[in-house]
């Protein structure tokens, strides 16, 4: 037997080495990330197995989901023996596991710090490599009524475009706003720019009676609220 005969995926391995009959005999929590991987893209290549490839992924990564949910498709494309069908699948199944999280945190919630409005908003952000901009609708009671995405730029800003805010805010009949936008880069140091558009949109909230309550800018691990901070 050669070594493509040897290497041909699933099929071809010893029975306690295939990811998916080990998942039916042993349950999901036994498989390594490795194996899961596996699962989703099927097969490998003519010199690596489907594990052997997803354990390379996870390596480059520091075996750091985190970081492989934040991959595009055209990044997971990179990786030799990962076409665009199997970065997909990959991309969607961490996509899912992030809306699942999401889902189980979905309760009527009531602001009572910045800290509730983080947790709150910060599972939009997981993952993103781009910033992205968001508001959080409140009620008279300061129950959240809604969140919204308003813009999505680069790695370096986007745009935030005043009269979309207040229209969302105006159609959903909320009484206050909480703005919200993240840094990938992961430094929560507010730019010139923030402090301005921040300044602004407090200003026409006021003239439009919706006040801003506060901006908060948000990193993968933390977050910096403008009102804590005493910058608007």
């Amino acid at each position: 037997m050669d070594n493509y005969d040897q290497k041909l995926g699933i099929k071809a391995w010893a029975e306690a080495d295939r990811p998916r009959e080990k998942l039916l005999l042993h349950g999901r929590r036994q498989l390594t990330d490795a194996e899961l991987i596996a699962i989703l893209i099927g097969s490998g290549s003519r010199t690596e197995t489907a594990v052997d490839l997803s354990k390379r992924i996870l390596g480059f990564y520091q075996n750091d989901l985190a970081k492989i949910a934040k991959l595009s498709v055209k990044e997971l494309s990179k990786f030799k023996g990962i076409g665009e069908a199997k970065a997909i699948s990959i991309v969607a199944a961490l996509e899912l596991g992030r809306r699942r999280k999401e889902i189980e945190n979905e309760t009527p919630q009531k602001i009572s710090s910045s800290k509730d409005a983080y947790l709150m908003l910060k599972p939009e952000f997981e993952d993103l490599p781009h910033e992205e901009f968001w508001i959080l609708l409140l009620n008279r009671a300061n129950f959240v009524i809604g969140k919204h995405f308003i813009s999505k730029g680069g790695q370096a800003g986007t745009v935030v475009d005043p009269k979309v805010i207040f229209k969302v805010a105006m159609e959903h009949n909320a009484a206050y706003i909480m703005l919200a936008h993240n840094h990938p880069s992961g430094n929560l140091k507010p730019s010139a720019e923030d402090i301005s558009i921040t300044k602004k949109l407090k200003e026409s909230g006021l003239l439009l009676e919706l006040p801003i309550f506060d901006h908060l800018i948000i990193t993968d691990h933390t977050y910096l609220s403008f009102a804590d901070e005493a910058l608007m």
